[in-house]
């Protein structure tokens, strides 16, 4: 996925509201960006850290920039949770996830489940239906460690819930965490942040749901998928 534009360097002054960001430009100038991220963003929202914004010239929306990358010490780290399911998607049609491949058909966010939605749907005719959900990574406390979730996440639990619906219909369905840090050799569930899920995913994977994780090469010009990373 390369960004449209080059990226706009700054320093962050505060996140807040969830979806709010004050960023200081390099010129001085202060703006309030978008901040495309529901969870906690812990450990990711230090006053004075590098960011990397985006701005649109969509003259009808009411904040022009969206914070997208953060950079902490050597590592670069995607904040905007609007771009794994494109990451994801031109992956699978690159043919760059083994365990993906060999599909005819790719479809984005079909109703599924109990009013929800699936992130992606590969269909075939010669196998089942794989239904795909895609979640964000970029939680880390341990080096090396990327853990998922980094706040209470009842969506993805009920995400897990239904993924097993599907298998048990005699579907395929996979959970594909994403990393969007370039720091990261390792992956595991936060299980003290989220019990619930952590309870939800072994039901989930007991019944069939498959779990795969992918790790990002991530610049200021483009997110890529890079490699499969362990589950520690």
């Amino acid at each position: 996925m390369k960004f449209d534009k080059p990226l706009i360097p700054g320093r962050l002054i505060e996140r807040y509201k969830r979806f709010l960001a004050d960023v200081e430009l390099e010129d001085g100038t202060v703006i309030t960006a978008h901040c495309a991220n529901p969870g906690s963003m812990l450990g990711l929202k230090d006053a004075g850290s590098r960011v990397w914004l985006s701005k649109s010239d969509n003259p009808k929306r009411k904040l022009a920039y969206s914070w997208e990358l953060l950079e902490l010490d050597d590592a670069m780290i995607g904040i905007n949770t609007a771009h794994p399911n494109r990451i994801v998607e031109e992956a699978i049609l690159a043919e760059q996830i083994a365990e993906l491949a060999d599909y005819e058909h790719l479809r984005r966010e079909v109703k599924y489940g109990k009013n929800s939605r699936i992130d992606l749907l590969l269909q075939d005719e010669a196998k089942p239906d794989c239904y795909v959900e895609v979640k964000n990574v970029h939680l880390l406390r341990q080096p090396g460690l990327a853990e998922f979730p980094d706040s209470v996440t009842k969506r993805g639990a009920k995400h897990l819930a239904e993924l097993s619906d599907m298998v048990r219909e005699g579907h395929r369905a996979v959970m594909l965490y994403l990393v969007q840090r370039t720091d990261a050799d390792r992956f595991a569930l936060a299980g003290d942040i989220d019990p619930a899920y952590a309870e939800a995913f072994a039901q989930a994977t007991e019944q069939g749901v498959e779990a795969i994780v992918y790790l990002c090469d991530i610049s200021t010009s483009e997110i890529t998928l890079s490699r499969p990373l362990p589950f520690a």
